[in-house]
């Protein structure tokens, strides 16, 4: 079957169309969202979303925004993970939709595309159509990253499946219930351990305070922040980011330095893992894991890996798809 599709750039009036398709696609996520993207101020980004439709029935949706006097497109801007958003759809239309989108592109002078879709654990069927029909019409990458994320496949027998020094950990948390996990609105308190857990590697965080009342307020059913407490002290706490029905991603997951002798983030994996397990989740995404103060963005942080490792966790490829208009 053949398909022609056509792009549309985004107008106010597609909002409810555009986020009924995200929610009910293979690959979508909260970072495709537009009330996600709300939490943005106001022209802070030239955003550029885009929709593509066969025979009238749209078939996609790809966020996004302008960069370099309007020559370069990016999506996501603002977001984790963007890229192009379908259902379960078939290879021909995969290919049809990613020829609309170079064809858009070279009408409206582009002289570069950069695409982040999000990891393939995120669909909800598994396909690869869309990135085969990148590279097929020779979309290169910029960079690879790589994250980790925990299979859930193990059930609640999941703590059998970590290392040794976390099982042992976590076991002795347990008994001494001297630590308690609860969930939590206090996004001020957790953003001073945030803020100062970031401080401490000469970094600041992605979001600001502001930024965290914001996407609660927007979007309060992808978020679930887990704080733990020493008596009544909080000494860690993880931003969850439920990000579609098959991932959860731990965004932020942060402790005060001066309580890591009582290795609350131990106790965090183990709660995040089986609330997620319980709530029906296949992974849960803790993050990329790379260097940030090496002159190769690409550097893998190995401590950090290890310590991920402990959990059960796998590396997976956080890719950047770029292409080059001659």
């Amino acid at each position: 079957m053949e398909y022609r599709v056509v792009v549309e750039e985004y107008r106010p009036e597609h909002r409810r169309e555009w986020e009924q398709f995200v929610a009910c696609s293979n690959n979508g996520t909260m970072f495709h969202r537009l009330q996600f993207l709300d939490y943005h101020r106001p022209g802070k980004f030239r955003f550029h979303h885009l929709l593509f439709r066969s025979s009238g029935e749209l078939v996609g949706v790809m966020p996004g925004g302008l960069a370099e006097d309007g020559q370069v497109l990016w999506s996501p801007v603002g977001a984790s993970y963007g890229g192009i958003v379908t259902h379960d759809i078939p290879f021909a239309l995969a290919l049809a939709i990613v020829d609309a989108l170079l064809e858009y592109s070279r009408r409206i002078g582009l002289r570069e595309l950069f695409l982040i879709p999000a990891p393939s654990i995120y669909s909800i069927n598994y396909s690869q159509n869309l990135e085969y029909a990148m590279l097929y019409r020779r979309f290169g990458f910029e960079y690879h990253y790589i994250s980790h994320a925990i299979h859930l496949k193990r059930g609640l027998d999941f703590l059998n499946f970590f290392d040794k020094t976390a099982r042992k950990t976590i076991r002795k948390l347990l008994r001494q219930q001297r630590l308690r996990v609860s969930e939590s609105d206090d996004y001020g308190t957790f953003y001073h351990i945030l803020f100062q857990n970031k401080a401490r590697h000469g970094v600041k965080p992605t979001h600001s305070l502001e930024d965290l009342y914001r996407l609660h307020e927007l979007v309060p059913e992808h978020l679930r922040l887990l704080m733990v407490y020493d008596g009544n002290v909080a000494i860690a706490g993880s931003l969850l980011f439920l990000c579609n029905p098959k991932v959860v991603l731990c965004f932020y997951n942060m402790m005060l330095y001066e309580y890591q002798h009582l290795h609350p983030v131990y106790l965090l994996m183990y709660e995040i893992v089986r609330w997620a397990t319980q709530q029906g989740y296949e992974w849960v995404d803790i993050g990329v894991s790379q260097d940030t103060k090496a002159s190769d963005p690409m550097t893998p942080a190995l401590s950090l890996i290890r310590f991920k490792e402990r959990f059960d966790s796998r590396g997976i490829l956080r890719s950047t798809f770029h292409y080059r208009f001659r």
